[in-house]
């Protein structure tokens, strides 16, 4: 069970788009920094809806973004760290 963790927007390099490419299904997802822009957009919500998504509270806060991302688990960097430790291995794409 891996966690990936995506920091860039899909729109700035691939690296969510890669990350979907090698993901299994019990894998979990974060998205942090930028990597929250991708749920702005359709076609990566529908993407990443087979995964265990979750992204970064401070991020969303930041872009303004609480309203729009109620559906979504929201955790805080504490929680990041619980999550990175339960998981065999965490990959930062």
């Amino acid at each position: 069970m891996i966690l990936h963790h995506i920091q860039t927007s899909p729109s700035r390099d691939s690296a969510l788009k890669l990350c979907l490419r090698y993901a299994c299904k019990e894998d979990s997802i974060l998205l942090s920094s930028d990597g929250v822009n991708a749920l702005l957009l359709r076609q990566w919500t529908m993407a990443l809806s087979p995964f265990k998504l979750m992204v970064l509270r401070n991020d969303v806060i930041a872009r303004g973004l609480t309203e729009r991302f109620k559906n979504v688990i929201l955790i805080d960097y504490n929680e990041f760290v619980s999550q990175s430790l339960r998981h065999n291995k965490v990959i930062t794409w």
